[in-house]
């Protein structure tokens, strides 16, 4: 990977993105993606789309999904401790001693996730993490003291951990899932520029917001845009690792390729020909199914009004959902590359019908 790219994921991943709160991101994002495109696009709720042949009636998109899990401040008790909600699907069994980012209008307030030491905790009768004590330190002791940092009911808090790397192959870090995908899709977009692609028809290279709470921004994006073609990008799980199950979640490894979702809203000739585009340039690829929806952004694109063609290429990864999501620079190059070839050979108009 080149160095620039490389410097720019650094600086994406440790910016901070939460559900709803993902202006900051986008826009570091857009100035990334700006020299690469014709013209852009900002939503009402802020996911950022760029255009290349914004003129030509068939469109194609590329897509991933820029938020990340958060916690919402949900009370404060009179010893100026702080309560949290969940924002998408943090887990609050990772949460105990974390540091954390609190983001307020005076800027970011470090604070901690406190817990109790194992001296003076009961071994018979240890209580777990949970929702219900699990607690943030900002090193105030009055509730008047947070309000004087900017803390208060709804205020957003993100785990503070950087982009690592490690044994030269793994990039590591929290949010991963998903601005590894906006690094990828950007990626393409500078790869069609500098390679001096002229594509047939309109690619739209989407960043879309608050997959975390249910693919609302892709719902939104998918409306607006109306699109003949969406290839979604995602992340899936690396199964390797102990305590995860192969039966119920399948054999998935990283190092091995891009994983491609069969799956009810996969259109099955879209994800033949990304399939084929795969063998032609000689990129491996992994195979998973998906259960009634895939849960990535890819349903909200394939059930759209009439319905777009619409095909998933996931990145495995380690650990997600943790401040430790793991990545191997070997499937990240080759998603790009996948979704690069693909859109190279797709001729414009193509009609993905189930038959005809």
């Amino acid at each position: 990977m080149r160095k620039e790219s490389l410097s720019f994921l650094e600086s994406y991943l440790n910016n901070a993105s939460p559900t709803g709160f993902e202006s900051p991101g986008q826009k570091m994002w857009l100035e990334y993606l700006k020299p690469y495109v014709d013209e852009y696009r900002v939503d009402t709720y802020g996911t950022v789309v760029g255009v290349i042949n914004p003129e030509a009636e068939y469109k194609v998109v590329i897509e991933a999904h820029a938020d990340e899990i958060s916690w919402f401040v949900k009370y404060i008790n009179e010893q100026g401790f702080i309560y949290v909600e969940r924002n998408g699907g943090s887990d609050h069994q990772i949460a105990p001693s974390k540091r954390v980012n609190l983001h307020t209008a005076n800027g970011v307030v470090k604070g901690v996730f406190g817990w109790p030491a194992i001296h003076v905790r009961d071994k018979a009768k240890e209580e777990q993490p949970s929702m219900k004590n699990i607690f943030i330190d900002v090193g105030c002791s009055t509730p008047e003291e947070v309000a004087e940092l900017g803390i208060h009911v709804g205020t957003v808090a993100t785990f503070d951990d950087d982009m690592m790397m490690l044994n030269g192959d793994w990039v590591v870090g929290r949010a991963l899932d998903n601005r590894i995908g906006g690094f990828m899709i950007a990626e393409v977009a500078r790869m069609l520029k500098e390679n001096k692609k002229e594509l047939p028809f309109g690619l739209y290279i989407v960043n879309a917001v608050q997959e975390e709470v249910g693919l609302r921004g892709a719902e939104m994006i998918a409306k607006q845009l109306n699109a003949n073609v969406a290839i979604v990008t995602d992340v899936c799980h690396d199964t390797q690792a102990p305590m995860y199950d192969k039966i119920k979640s399948g054999d998935v490894s990283a190092g091995k390729g891009p994983v491609v979702t069969y799956g009810p809203a996969v259109q099955n000739n879209l994800l033949n020909m990304v399939i084929d585009t795969a063998k032609t340039n000689d990129i491996a690829i992994q195979r998973q199914a998906a259960n009634r929806a895939t849960g990535t952004d890819t349903d909200a694109f394939a059930y759209n009004g009439l319905g777009t063609a619409a095909a998933l290429i996931s990145l495995p990864l380690r650990y997600m959902h943790t401040t430790n999501e793991m990545v191997h620079i070997k499937d990240v190059e080759a998603v790009i590359s996948l979704m690069y070839e693909f859109v190279i050979a797709l001729e414009s108009g193509h009609d993905f019908r189930y038959f005809s």
